[in-house]
């Protein structure tokens, strides 16, 4: 809440208690027995409903006291009563019906009082002190409905509130259980299935080296391999199985980064495709999100040079800057830059990657020929 919020109800409070008491004074003072005392009275009368959302006892008590004081001497009719019906309904308006009601008896009681015993101003007396009463009655049910209808309204909102946290809840719960259902799944089929691949892999590698045989670089690129998928697998899995607000950031962290980036090239070298790391810049700590989604991109980028430009070199940079970290794969195969292909599921999580963190990429192929990669990962702040 700003300041001006917090000063406008005192402003306005204010306000009516100024212009209480100039109208007030204005019509006591053409009075011909007003005298000072008076006038301060109606000025204590007045100011005091200053005070009538904060402390509506005071007012309350101060209004009736001064304005009977004045109608007693001064006798200047309903105006006087103006300050005290503001207070009721300041004490009705929160619960304080007893004390508004005593207020009202004790004012009323003391103006009749002072009007009744002339002869000639008898009727008119009763007849002013009616009017007074039907005001007062009106002061109270009007601050009677006020009442009920704040209460009203802030019932409707905590039913909002409590509504909104509600579907919070279960959304939050329905999406837990949704992520222990793709654990159970990935865990039930890709794992047993990665385990076999790893398996048969391992028993091939073991005949071939028990007869003497030179094992083929692609069986052991896949005995690697299916071992480092079963090991992000598995920390993925446990990710999904944190339901407890986790943004799986640790446990895809501790799965992959750049310090990985060297097995990561050797195992694309090892399948048959020629690739050279260059790092510049001074190393240092990454945030866990840009060291994953850099690894991300380095594995997804050479994924497709093997699948999709048979043949092609590639080469991975990594540049270091006090503000981003450049990421960028090339390849020297036979793309081409008038029939660029079309984006798949790699490329589209890459840009989405890129997007989470703030960053740019660019995936296109190159004037000179093959495809290129390049993704700039803002790092806030060097740590």
């Amino acid at each position: 809440m700003s300041s001006l919020d917090r000063w406008r109800p005192l402003a306005q409070d204010g306000l009516l208690a100024g212009v209480m008491a100039v109208l007030v004074s204005v019509i006591v003072f053409t009075t011909p027995s007003a005298g000072a005392l008076d006038l301060v009275a109606v000025l204590a009368g007045s100011l005091a409903l200053v005070a009538w959302r904060r402390a509506p006892l005071v007012p309350l008590l101060v209004s009736t006291a001064c304005m009977l004081a004045v109608a007693a001497h001064v006798q200047p009719g309903p105006v006087a009563a103006y300050p005290v019906m503001v207070a009721v309904f300041a004490a009705v308006r929160v619960g304080h019906r007893l004390a508004a009601a005593l207020a009202v008896v004790v004012f009323l009681s003391g103006v009749l009082a002072v009007n009744l015993p002339g002869d000639d101003g008898t009727f008119q007396a009763i007849q002013d002190t009616g009017l007074l009463v039907g005001w007062f009655v009106a002061a109270g049910v009007v601050a009677t409905v006020t009442r009920h209808r704040q209460a009203y309204l802030e019932e409707v909102e905590q039913r909002a509130a409590e509504a909104e946290r509600t579907r919070e809840e279960a959304a939050l719960r329905r999406a837990g259980e949704e992520r222990l259902r793709i654990a159970r799944e990935l865990h039930d089929s890709l794992t047993h299935s990665i385990s076999i691949i790893k398996v048969q892999a391992g028993v091939a590698v073991h005949v071939a080296r028990k007869r003497g045989e030179d094992v083929p670089p692609a069986l052991l690129a896949i005995q690697e391999a299916s071992g480092d998928a079963i090991r992000e697998l598995r920390a993925t899995l446990e990710v999904l199985r944190d339901t407890g607000g986790s943004d799986g950031s640790d446990g895809e962290a501790q799965a992959s980064g750049l310090d990985r980036l060297d097995d990561l090239v050797e195992r694309a070298r090892s399948t048959g495709l020629p690739a050279t790391v260059t790092i510049s810049g001074t190393r240092r700590e990454l945030p866990a999100d840009v060291d994953r989604a850099a690894y991300r991109i380095v594995q997804e980028a050479l994924t497709n040079v093997s699948r999709h430009a048979g043949g092609a070199a590639a080469t991975v940079c990594i540049a270091y800057a006090d503000e981003e970290l450049v990421v960028q794969v090339d390849d020297d195969g036979k793309a081409d830059p008038d029939a660029p292909p079309v984006p798949g599921t790699g490329l589209l999580g890459m840009r989405e990657r890129v997007a989470a963190l703030g960053g740019r990429l660019r995936a296109e192929p190159r004037p000179e020929g093959g495809f290129t990669v390049r993704a700039e990962l803002p790092l806030g702040e060097p740590s």
